[in-house]
């Protein structure tokens, strides 16, 4: 009976600790904006400065465009040069031995939409692994797993908006949240790991969203 006991407990606290993780990413969903507006943004603009290190500086801009199109770009010596992008059939980015911009066919572009939009049907298993702080701040943790890759995500116990985000070799920092139409948006963002040579902070000025591009925007 005991045994029983034990068991039942178990599984009904797995399933409590299942429909906490469903409704912590439901309410950051809400509270950033809501499904039906998230589904509604087409293309997103972003522009600003990213920091290299110590010193190094960089005006910056991104066009990324449903379903999977970006192009990132940045200002050297007052010349526009993109650095990387997908343009729906092609990867490329900035080979700096040659300092020229190749195609990777390996290239994998991310999708649009972040993992929390339609995270059931895209095969997503979450899971609530309780709080723990970022910074100062309480955040409930959420593991996100899909085969064998596990993404863990940090939303504030007040806001709900996402602090910060571990993918397999990097780490995301966000904040200086602010409103771009209907939809929260951070605009500041921190990248870092293990190996240091990758990481930046993104310093945002502008924000624009469902913007129309040119047709040939994500050419290369």
């Amino acid at each position: 009976m005991k045994k029983l006991l034990i068991v039942f407990v178990l599984i009904i606290s797995q399933l409590s600790f299942a429909q906490t993780a469903k409704e912590i990413i439901d309410k950051n969903i809400e509270l950033s904006g809501g499904l039906t507006n998230w589904k509604l943004l087409n293309s997103v603009f972003l522009q600003g400065k990213v920091i290299l290190g110590i010193k190094d500086e960089y005006p910056i801009k991104i066009y990324q465009q449903r379903p999977n199109l970006t192009k990132t770009v940045i200002t050297i010596g007052g010349k526009d040069t993109a650095i990387e992008g997908y343009d729906g059939s092609k990867g490329y980015a900035m080979n700096y031995a040659t300092n020229k911009i190749q195609e990777y066919k390996e290239y994998i572009p991310e999708s649009f939409d972040n993992d929390f939009i339609d995270w059931e049907n895209k095969g997503f298993e979450a899971k609530y692994l309780g709080k723990e702080k970022v910074g100062e701040i309480y955040c409930h943790k959420v593991e996100l797993t899909k085969n064998v890759n596990k993404n863990y995500y940090y939303f504030d116990t007040k806001s709900f908006m996402l602090l910060k985000e571990i993918k397999k070799d990097e780490t995301l920092t966000y904040s200086d949240y602010k409103k771009v139409g209907n939809l929260m948006m951070p605009f500041r963002l921190e990248s870092s790991s293990a190996k240091k040579d990758g990481d930046y902070v993104m310093l945002l000025n502008k924000v624009e969203i469902n913007k129309v591009f040119p047709a040939n925007s994500f050419k290369f």
